[in-house]
């Protein structure tokens, strides 16, 4: 059975860092693209930022990017956010995401696995 269980979330004030992990099973995803979603209350799932498989080429949605880094240890399949200089709009809870197809951009529709979230609350 496949599962990706996130970690890490919690409640923090703003400006501060937090890390969340994600920890996959059930197969191998060193060869799928891994992503991070949102999702705030009343609001639709938005893509946060996704790495790569071959090279760790990551990609960011503007509202995170230079606070936000994606990496990923094939080893131990799993893949990180670590969250800096949060913001009190970074409240939402957080889905981890596979795609075997190796696919790691900001459409929901492309990823065959998710998790079931962790919550984030940014205090301000």
């Amino acid at each position: 059975q496949v599962q990706l269980v996130e970690s890490g979330g919690g409640l923090v004030q703003a400006g501060g860092s937090l890390r969340l992990s994600c920890v996959a099973s059930g197969r191998s995803f060193s060869r799928s693209g891994m992503s991070w979603f949102r999702q705030a209350p009343g609001k639709e799932r938005e893509f946060v930022g996704g790495v790569s498989w071959g090279d760790d080429t990551s990609m960011y949605a503007d509202s995170v990017k230079g606070r936000f880094t994606i990496s990923r240890d094939n080893a131990k399949n799993t893949v990180y956010l670590q969250m800096n200089s949060v913001k009190p709009e970074d409240t939402a809870v957080y889905y981890c995401s596979a795609a075997t197809s190796g696919y790691n951009g900001g459409l929901p529709g492309g990823y065959d696995y998710w998790g079931q979230g962790t919550q984030v609350t940014v205090s301000s």
